[in-house]
């Protein structure tokens, strides 16, 4: 079974698009890791240009996030733009639908919590030190703590084929297994 988690990055805003993941004039690269260094470069937070070059953010493997993760179009580069940057986990108060499904066709996992508990975890961000994430599919768990060695937990539900899709690292190799 695939891991989940790792350093968590916080991305403190709601309906992060597409077209914000990966800008749509990158969709003619014909390789995953073409995209790879493009990842959120169009991203606007406060009215400034996103840090795509910051420490904390090119060791993410998990990204934290606000509501409608991944709305605008379906495309799956999007997805592949995360995938070739080593995140394999998202967690939202929600997604796009086919974002989503499309996460999970990648063996990316894509967690909806709640607003409370989203917003446990930007408060534990606050203090000093980088924020470790860990994800318990099988107990539908998912574990913070930050340098202090203060933690926050919090419990999600999954459709038990998207989990069984995830944990096997994709739709590719979840059809290799069982087919």
């Amino acid at each position: 079974m695939k891991a989940f988690g790792g350093s968590a990055f916080f991305i403190d805003r709601d309906d992060i698009n597409t077209d914000e993941i990966i800008p749509a004039k990158y969709l003619t690269e014909i390789t995953k890791r073409a995209l790879q260094p493009h990842l959120l470069e169009d991203l606007f937070l406060d009215g400034k240009e996103f840090d795509t070059q910051a420490d904390d953010f090119q060791q993410a493997s998990v990204l934290v996030t606000r509501s409608n993760f991944g709305c605008g179009s379906s495309r799956e580069h999007a997805v592949w733009a995360l995938e070739v940057n080593d995140i394999n986990v998202v967690l939202g108060e929600s997604f796009a639908r086919i974002f989503r499904q499309n996460m999970f066709n990648c063996g990316i996992l894509a967690v909806e919590l709640s607003k409370a508990d989203i917003d446990k975890l930007f408060a534990l961000a606050q203090g000093d030190g980088a924020i470790k994430i860990g994800i318990e599919l099988d107990k539908d768990t998912v574990v913070a703590e930050n340098g202090k060695g203060e933690k926050v937990e919090c419990s999600f539900s999954m459709n038990p084929f998207d989990k069984e899709l995830v944990a096997a690292g994709g739709w590719l190799a979840y059809a290799d297994q069982k087919y």
